[in-house]
């Protein structure tokens, strides 16, 4: 298993539930050259998944390194993404949630 199949892991384990009451949203993780996925967060539940979902709210891409940093929490999300890091497609104000719904 490559590390970024397992820090995608992580995002269950720091899912805060409580935040995702009657929230209905899909993250996508494109990691170049480590594969893609996607992070379904539905009423309180959060079920990670690899490939792609056509239904993703926000799409975000990064090389493995920065996501790695990121699912760690040594990388900030907004300085990564400032230093074009990582780029996002979609609703870029979803990606703010990520820390809110997954805090480090």
């Amino acid at each position: 298993m490559s590390s970024v199949a397992e820090h995608i892991k992580t995002y269950t384990d720091r899912f805060n539930a409580d935040a995702a009451a009657g929230v209905d949203l899909v993250f996508q993780f494109n990691i170049e050259e480590a594969g893609n996925y996607h992070l379904i967060v539905k009423d309180g539940t959060c079920d990670v998944q690899e490939g792609e979902n056509a239904d993703a709210n926000v799409t975000l891409i990064m090389d493995a390194e920065t996501f790695e940093g990121l699912a760690s929490g040594e990388t900030d999300g907004m300085q990564a993404f400032m230093m074009g890091k990582v780029r996002a497609e979609g609703d870029m104000m979803l990606a703010m949630k990520l820390n809110e719904l997954f805090p480090g």
